[in-house]
């Protein structure tokens, strides 16, 4: 793969991340809970902890990648605060004797979540770090999205459901806090 070191290139990449542009797949059944067959409380957990990892995936490598400080200081916060939040879910699900079901929507978090990184490790610099911020965004919408119009509405369990409401606000914040750092990437290119 080519390293995108070019302002333009860097800018293209970063606009791809943010729109979807072919970099991720729709997850049927996840969109609505209408959209597709119903997800049971063991479909839930398992989306939730694949969405956690990938989210804990990107963190890691702009850990890895990034000088820039307030990269480095998201990419921290956010895998701190999914993995507290797979801790969470696993011990629910332990005591609750529920196992995740891996489903599409699980599986294509996966899949997309490694897709992304091979395209991120490729990066360096302000490309890396624009590209990243970007996907920061269009990730945390896209799990809010889930969250709203899926999970919540079909999590049957009410400690399930009570833990989806309560990670919502922190998923929000993530997405305003990524939002942040777009804005910054683009008035520092300027």
């Amino acid at each position: 793969m080519t390293r995108f070191t070019s302002s333009l290139g860097a800018l293209l990449l970063a606009a791809a991340f943010a729109s979807g542009c072919g970099l991720t797949r729709s997850a049927p059944g996840v969109g609505t809970p209408a959209s597709g067959p119903a997800l049971s409380d063991a479909n839930i957990a398992a989306i939730v902890v694949a969405a956690n990892n990938a989210d804990i995936l990107y963190a890691d490598l702009a850990l890895a990648k990034s000088r820039d400080a307030d990269i480095r200081a998201f990419a921290t916060m956010v895998k701190k605060d999914h993995e507290a939040v797979n801790q969470a879910a696993v011990a629910l699900v332990t005591r609750l004797k529920v196992t995740p079901v891996d489903n599409e929507a699980s599986f294509d978090l996966r899949d997309d979540a490694e897709t992304k990184r091979l395209i991120l490790r490729e990066l360096e610099d302000f490309a890396f770090d624009s590209a990243y911020s970007a996907n920061e965004v269009s990730y945390h919408r896209s799990v809010l999205g889930t969250i709203d119009r899926a999970l919540i509405p079909s999590a049957s369990n009410a400690e399930l459901k009570a833990l989806l409401v309560q990670v919502r606000p922190a998923v929000a914040a993530h997405l305003e806090h990524a939002v942040a750092l777009v804005a910054k990437q683009g008035a520092r290119r300027r």
